[in-house]
């Protein structure tokens, strides 16, 4: 299973803190590309950056957008 590796930061309020944090830790914790889509959460945008890697936004439960990056394998 894919972890997320680090998050710059979120800044946010919740209506539902508990139930929010459980989407993060359910969804985030894993790959973000099939998994993320199997779990019907939909990829907004993706980008790939040459010698970077990839980039992909999507939305959490109340809507607030979060970049994800996979940088290029060593």
């Amino acid at each position: 299973m894919e972890k997320v590796e680090a998050i710059g930061g979120i800044f946010f309020r919740a209506k539902d803190p508990a139930a929010l944090a459980a989407w993060y830790h359910d969804n985030l914790g894993i790959d973000p590309v099939p998994q993320l889509e199997a779990a019907g959460i939909e990829i907004g945008r993706r980008d790939e950056m040459e010698g970077i890697g990839r980039f992909e936004r999507i939305h959490d439960p109340e809507g607030n957008p979060i970049e994800l990056w996979e940088p290029v394998s060593a």
